[in-house]
């Protein structure tokens, strides 16, 4: 969301259900086809970035050309994310699902106890980070993605294709969201066609947190919520905040920080004079 945002100044308020396709095409790969999940990871990530490609085409880049204003462009992500929760709740229907993977298998690692999918869900985020900070940071299409977010007009007059720049900020977008869809789906165990809708918030809080339109931001921001939410509900027991509580204490988290720096975690003061 972050990087769609960075590149071309985009809301996607869709982003949750595409999260949720690339979680139904793995189970399409996996359970459906019997592919097995590294497979299933692939096929996930291809079909989200597919749709993502096709999505562009059809609808975001007709709406730039006739100069959609930037609530107009909002509007439309809601629509398109109402369109795609229903269209895989009719294709797919309503009951859950989830992957062949050993849900019960669990593995004694010093004091902490960790299931066999969240073991999964730790090494392909790490591989997934890494790839892509090095994708930002040392590859020449990296280099044309922050020149272009930085400023597009002088990107442009030095001789970056402004369409292909945003072709790759979609492929590699729809790549990552259909990782996430899958490994949500790993670590909830199951899931239905409304599981995007529920992550949108955390979603928007770990991106306005770590500085919209920052890839490492919304990294560190994702970070920052994740562990605030998980830690808060460890002491549940003798008092503390219950597990259902998670997103509110996400949230006063975000509104603790953001009084202090208002331009999130790794942004910039801006000078007005």
């Amino acid at each position: 969301m972050s990087l769609v945002y960075g590149i071309l100044r985009l809301v996607n308020f869709a982003h949750g259900d595409y999260l949720t396709f690339g979680a139904y095409a793995a189970v399409l790969a996996d359970v459906t086809l019997h592919l097995g999940m590294i497979v299933a990871t692939v096929f996930a990530m291809v079909a989200t970035a597919l749709l993502s490609v096709v999505l562009e085409f059809v609808l975001w880049r007709p709406m730039r050309r006739r100069r959609a204003g930037l609530l107009t462009m909002f509007i439309t992500a809601i629509g398109l994310a109402l369109v795609l929760r229903q269209s895989i709740l009719l294709v797919a229907g309503a009951a859950s699902q989830s992957y062949l993977v050993d849900q019960f298998s669990v593995y004694q690692i010093g004091p902490v106890r960790i299931s066999a999918s969240q073991l999964i869900a730790i090494a392909l985020s790490v591989v997934a980070i890494l790839l892509t900070g090095l994708l930002l940071a040392r590859t020449d299409i990296g280099r044309r993605m922050r020149a272009y977010s930085d400023n597009p007009q002088l990107a442009a007059v030095a001789g970056v294709n402004s369409e292909r720049i945003v072709l790759y900020t979609w492929i590699l977008a729809g790549a990552l969201a259909g990782l996430a869809g899958e490994l949500e789906g790993l670590v909830q165990a199951s899931f239905d066609p409304n599981m995007g809708w529920s992550l949108l918030l955390p979603i928007f809080a770990a991106v306005v947190l770590g500085t919209i339109g920052s890839a490492y931001g919304a990294l560190l921001g994702g970070l920052v919520l994740g562990i605030v939410m998980e830690v808060s509900t460890w002491s549940s027991l003798d008092g503390g905040v219950p597990p259902s509580y998670k997103l509110v204490v996400a949230f006063v988290a975000l509104i603790l920080v953001l009084l202090f720096r208002p331009q999130g975690l790794l942004g910039r003061r801006l000078r007005v004079v």
